[in-house]
């Protein structure tokens, strides 16, 4: 576990957390750890991700909201190494169509985010023909 404060980086529409270098190697586990990241009293997972030669950490607006923070200003951050797996639920009739079309490997090597994406295409989808559409462009993105 590491704690420091910083400022938070506002880039354009964007607010990351600049992570120092020493505390990228106090975690141990590489350049892009996955961490839990505790900001304002507010914890989230995320992944550090290396930008422009910087570590940072994203904080999207639903997070920034949650937390009560705003980019430009000086928070104390706490970040633990996440080694829990990133599992994500996928809704039985995605399920069946990875599986009919012989991709559902693939869809479980892709990274948890980009799982996690698709499955909300899907979830969020109000109509069934919706549904559908958003289905098959996610099986077909694999195949």
């Amino acid at each position: 576990m590491a704690t420091f404060t910083t400022v938070l980086a506002q880039m354009g529409n964007n607010v990351g957390i600049e992570v120092p270098d020493d505390v990228i190697a106090e975690l141990g586990a590489g350049k892009r750890p996955p961490v839990v990241v505790t900001l304002n009293g507010f914890t989230y997972r995320s992944t550090v991700g290396v930008m422009g030669g910087r570590s940072l950490i994203p904080v999207a607006a639903a997070i920034r909201a949650s937390a009560g923070v705003a980019g430009g200003e000086e928070h104390e951050i706490t970040l633990t190494l996440d080694d829990q797996p990133r599992t994500v639920e996928v809704p039985d009739e995605l399920a069946r169509a990875l599986d009919a079309a012989g991709v559902r490997e693939a869809f479980d090597k892709l990274a948890p985010s980009r799982r996690k994406e698709a499955v909300r295409s899907v979830v969020d989808a109000k109509a069934e023909a919706t549904r559908d559409r958003r289905i098959a462009a996610v099986v077909a993105s694999l195949a």
